[in-house]
């Protein structure tokens, strides 16, 4: 695993991409800097078991090096399957596509796999039993959020489960502090200066705009998901699952 060190090298005032640098050192940086984030793929793939339905499509939807879609292809064993993997980022898919080859099927009836570079405002949703956005929704304009949503909810299937996760804001400013606080403990901690810390909070200002709790389940609510709850928290980081 190549170390992150982006932001220890480089200071050119840039906002936050999802480039060929960001892509090569991805799997360090995520597991440095979002507490929970492989108990988040674990479980995704505990949830792929249960809810993925057969004969039908499930969506990786930020896909980046491909997480989740092995998570979810590993985690279930229905048959006639297919994942789509979505990403806007031109290196972030070179390197999925990459991962997703490598990934020894583990029978027959494993799901087939596609690889799409593409604006997830594009994305077609259809005949879905099981959608990902893990940390994706955040880096989309706030004014789109909602549209994205009911298009996901209208291509889903009855029963159909959504994982989001975001990093989100709490309603109390007290609170905010202390949560922020002890995210960037934990960065110290995973070795992280804090020139570092600071150099990628400038680089993600008005790149990533999270949001409430509140505001995201009221949103999932009003696409048309029945039922909504937290299911994992770590600080400010939270993972929400709806239910068509």
């Amino acid at each position: 695993m190549t170390s992150d060190d982006i932001y220890r090298t480089t200071d050119n005032g840039e906002p936050f991409r999802f480039n060929e640098n960001v892509a090569r050192v991805f799997p360090d940086m995520l597991k440095r800097s979002i507490p929970g984030y492989a108990a988040s793929i674990e479980a995704i793939g505990s949830l792929a078991g249960r809810y993925i339905q057969a004969r039908s499509n499930c969506y990786d939807l930020g896909c980046s090096l491909g997480a989740a879609t092995l998570a979810m292809r590993q985690g279930t064993q229905q048959a006639g399957c297919r994942i789509i993997a979505v990403d806007t980022s031109a290196a972030m898919v070179a390197r999925c596509k990459d991962v997703i080859a490598a990934d020894e099927p583990h029978s027959d009836d494993a799901a087939t796999v596609d690889v799409v570079q593409q604006d997830i405002r594009e994305t077609e949703i259809d005949s879905a039993s099981m959608v990902v956005l893990n940390y994706t929704l955040q880096f989309l304009p706030e004014a789109d959020r909602d549209d994205v949503m009911r298009k996901i909810c209208a291509g889903m299937k009855p029963g159909g489960l959504l994982v989001l996760s975001e990093k989100v804001v709490d309603e109390n400013a007290a609170m905010e502090k202390l949560l922020v606080d002890l995210h960037y403990e934990h960065k110290r901690r995973n070795h992280y200066s804090a020139l570092e810390i600071s150099r990628k909070r400038a680089a993600l200002e008005n790149v990533l705009i999270p949001e409430t709790v509140a505001r995201h389940r009221t949103r999932l609510s009003e696409a048309g998901f029945s039922h909504t709850a937290v299911w994992l928290r770590y600080f400010n980081f939270v993972s929400i699952i709806a239910i068509k």
